[in-house]
């Protein structure tokens, strides 16, 4: 699981959540109208809505909005019908992608989807060309500022976590999906808040780019698939050593 920590850091350096929060909102709601679809509207007994909301309000979405989607889920205001597609495929220097889609359209978006790959010096693989790879786990992630390390790994731990690492700028903990929310529950019931929780695709091993350009390379097809509409999440094995992400900021 470590090399988690490493794409998380890069994602957060890479993240252009003003610029895109429009984006991120219509992502929330496709992702709260599947949940309800899937298990009602109801979040005490639907798990994946709960997450949902958690999500949409961590990023200040507002209350219309969410309400709005509900209703369309539940077929209470007209929606889109949305397909649930997991796509597969290699980045440059070989590095696994695995997408997670939500698409009213299954032939547009994958020739959308192909199109960004190979642009990108990369190629859309067959179903399970990569999926092997990821393990789905949840993670939360604590700021260092004001907690011991020894400390939080105990209470992590304690609340039934399955693994606890220090990453370059926060603490990383790791539990089984159907851990995630009690683990959660327990830690901030202790008073510790999350920069980050979700239920995610933690890669079993990573693929170094140590060299600028194939970092990025690699980094451009990981954020032009993210801008994708129908993208929910990108996943990728992708490893940039920190003095080469050092280099991509300065430039």
């Amino acid at each position: 699981m470590a090399g988690h920590s490493k794409w998380a850091n890069i994602k957060h350096r890479k993240a252009r959540v003003d610029a895109q929060k429009g984006k991120v909102f219509t992502k929330i709601s496709k992702e709260i109208m599947a949940a309800v679809r899937q298990g009602g509207g109801d979040p005490n007994n639907n798990f994946r809505l709960r997450l949902a909301l958690q999500k949409a309000r961590s990023v200040n979405m507002p209350n219309d909005n969410i309400q709005r989607a509900i209703q369309k889920g539940a077929g209470e205001l007209e929606g889109t019908n949305f397909e649930e597609i997991i796509y597969e495929g290699y980045g440059p220097a070989g590095t696994a992608v695995m997408l997670e889609i939500l698409t009213d359209n299954r032939n547009r978006t994958a020739g959308e989807i192909r199109h960004i790959f190979s642009k990108s010096g990369g190629s859309l693989g067959e179903t399970g060309c990569v999926a092997w790879m990821f393990n789905r786990r949840g993670y939360l992630e604590v700021s260092k500022e004001g907690h011991d390390e020894d400390e939080l790994m105990l209470l992590a731990l304690d609340a039934g976590a399955e693994d606890f690492e220090a990453g370059e700028n926060a603490f990383e903990i790791y539990t089984r999906p159907d851990d995630f929310e009690a683990v959660k529950e327990k830690m901030e019931a202790e008073g510790i808040s999350f920069g980050e929780a979700a239920i995610t695709m933690i890669p079993e091993t990573t693929v170094e780019v140590p060299d600028v350009e194939g970092a990025q390379k690699a980094l451009a097809l990981i954020e032009a698939l993210e801008d994708h509409d129908d993208v929910q999440n990108a996943y990728s094995n992708l490893d940039v050593p920190s003095e080469v992400m050092a280099e991509l900021e300065n430039e």
